[in-house]
């Protein structure tokens, strides 16, 4: 099987299960489950799921997922070392998993009675980012987005500032769907924190922060909006950095990457006259469950052919799309289908125009997530001076230059946000009045 669930920044492959024996390490637990998904033994998985999690992965589902990961990446190798961490009563279970043609890592969490609540399989983390050079241009700073909307906590984050006598002009990160921390972490890549290293060599402070659904998984309980997971914590950042020193309140802009970017106008009509432009990178302008739908066929025919479980794998899909089109309790990826339907009712275009704002829009010629349709619907929906757009036809959807065919196994491999990109980036905002 090589279709995998790919949701707008490609991080895929969600499913969940349980474990027992409760009093053991949380490593064994995590261990022991995937020692029952590598001897295929799904619905001993199954039975001890909780039961949100069994209606939410059936065994079939988990089989799906895992068994595609070979057809993706390789044959299997040995697991690495666990490493378990606690937040608010939760066990998280970090497993590195190698592949040949690349390393993944299983992220396991655990609730009080030793269930499995979550289960990610993602690109491998990469090392920890090494500090700005001592000879650089600018300085990162520890910076709190403060709580907002229905959120009693804040979120933390980086403000990279340029060297020098402000005030600067400065920018807001919005992250693509999914958890997602502050550099928007896709394996080795980190597109967020290459953006806000390089505008900030260019005089343009930069404030990213950790998504809510990656910080405070705990927020988000059984209903929650797309205001909720974005939208607010984009405007507390936007705001909270207006307040800030040596920060020109008058020229802040937003950059929303996809999912981020479908709603940047949402969230500046939120921000109520406090930014300045936006810009958009790989933003969707299309219903959100097509595009997903759009991309788990174009995974599964990457090798020119689609097999018969592939083909069932996608009917499931199409028909768990349908469900959650249909019925706001159903789920999808662990998504309520209430989440889903607001989403869709979003029309991105018309949001962004209606913002009044200037605007960049930027896309990358090999972006299998986020395509031509897409763009072509930004520049039939956008015309005039207000609007500036940019091709780059090596770059996928996070930026990053490539050949051939766009892949999953392509974010897997280390590489960096193109230079010429984030330097159109910044002449656009220099060039702002």
């Amino acid at each position: 099987m090589k279709a995998a669930r790919a949701w707008i920044t490609g991080l895929a492959l969600l499913a969940a299960a349980a474990t027992a024996n409760a009093g053991e390490a949380p490593a064994t637990l995590a261990g022991r489950l995937l020692d029952q998904l590598d001897a295929a033994q799904y619905a001993a998985a199954e039975a001890s799921f909780s039961p949100q999690m069994k209606a939410a992965v059936p065994a079939d589902k988990l089989k799906a997922v895992w068994e595609s990961l070979p057809a993706q990446m390789g044959a299997a190798g040995p697991r690495g070392t666990a490493v378990t961490s606690e937040t608010d009563g939760f066990r998280i279970v970090v497993i590195p998993l190698q592949y040949a043609n690349g390393g993944l890592q299983a992220r396991i969490v655990l609730d009080k009675d030793d269930k499995v609540a979550g289960f990610l399989v993602q690109p491998a983390a990469a090392p920890p980012a090494p500090a700005p050079a001592a000879d650089a241009s600018y300085i990162e700073k520890d910076f709190s987005v403060p709580a907002s909307g229905t959120a009693t906590a804040g979120l933390p984050g980086t403000l990279t500032l340029p060297k020098g006598k402000g005030p600067f002009p400065a920018i807001v990160l919005v992250h693509g769907s999914g958890p997602q921390d502050r550099d928007e972490s896709v394996g080795p890549n980190r597109p967020f924190l290459d953006i806000a290293r390089g505008l900030a060599a260019q005089g343009i402070a930069v404030l990213r922060y950790e998504k809510r659904s990656h910080a405070r998984p705990q927020d988000f309980k059984a209903t929650f909006s797309i205001d909720d997971e974005t939208t607010d914590d984009a405007v507390a950042a936007v705001r909270a950095l207006a307040a800030t020193a040596d920060i020109d309140p008058g020229h802040i802009y937003l950059l929303g990457h996809s999912q981020g970017g479908l709603l940047a106008g949402r969230i500046a009509k939120a921000a109520n006259g406090t930014l300045a432009g936006l810009v958009l990178l790989a933003a969707p302008a299309r219903p959100i469950l097509d595009l997903l739908a759009e991309q788990n066929r174009y995974m599964a025919n990457l090798d020119g052919t689609v097999s018969s479980d592939e083909n069932a794998q996608l009917a499931a899909l199409d028909a768990a799309i349908a469900a959650v089109r249909a019925n706001p309790d159903a789920r999808l990826m662990e998504v309520p289908g209430r989440f889903w339907q607001q989403l869709e009712q979003v029309d991105p275009v018309a949001d962004a125009r209606d913002s009044q704002l200037p605007m960049l829009l930027l896309q990358g010629g090999r972006d299998f997530q986020v395509v031509d349709a897409d763009w072509q619907r930004w520049k039939q929906g956008l015309k005039g001076e207000r609007y500036r757009f940019r091709h780059y036809p090596a770059l996928n959807h996070l930026g990053i230059a490539g050949e051939g065919k766009g892949s999953l196994q392509e974010y897997a491999r280390p590489g960096h946000v193109d230079a010429a990109l984030i330097n159109d980036i910044a002449q656009w905002i220099k060039a702002q009045p």
